[in-house]
């Protein structure tokens, strides 16, 4: 797993996850939080190619809010249902003209224990972009903190910054 993290404001900006594949390889990295990595493929060898104005989503974290945002979604905010379901552990997004349909996972309420609850679920749709947002309960904000100051024990590194002795 790697972090990165802003340390003029203390959030977290991007953390991704890479596991092992089953011959024992590195896999490719999944981003938790933050912008997705681009996928570079080459059209030749693949023949086929996801359309640039297909959906996608990244997730962020703000000091208050846990964050995601839905690209690429041009309908209007009435269209759109915003849910969360304890018995599932996730927020589901659908639309009413069965155009979009996802279930969003919440791995940081499920770290601390916790079940996604509707009345801290708000949304909004700007500039083709659905945000829905999702307000941080003390648990999780309590283990970021926790997690901050054990960061800030350790020693980082800028840009720039030589992390070997040249020879």
């Amino acid at each position: 797993m790697i972090e990165e993290y802003n340390m003029d404001t203390d959030v977290l900006t991007k953390r991704a996850w890479r596991k092992k594949t089953s011959l024992g390889g590195d896999g490719q990295w999944e981003v938790e939080i933050g912008d997705p990595e681009a996928q570079i493929l080459n059209i030749d060898q693949v023949g086929i190619k996801e359309s640039s104005s297909a959906p996608f989503m990244c997730r962020r974290i703000t000091k208050t809010n846990l964050e995601w945002r839905i690209r690429n979604l041009p309908y209007p905010l009435s269209v759109y249902s915003v849910t969360a379901e304890p018995e599932n552990k996730c927020i589901t997004v659908r639309t009413s003209n069965k155009k979009y349909f996802k279930k969003l996972a919440v791995p940081d309420l499920e770290r601390v224990g916790l079940l996604p609850e509707q009345d801290k679920l708000q949304f909004t749709h700007k500039h083709n972009t659905l945000i829905i947002t999702y307000q941080k309960p003390f648990e999780v904000y309590a283990l970021e903190q926790k997690i901050l100051e054990e960061l800030k024990k350790m020693k980082t590194f800028k840009e720039g910054d030589v992390q070997c002795n040249p020879s």
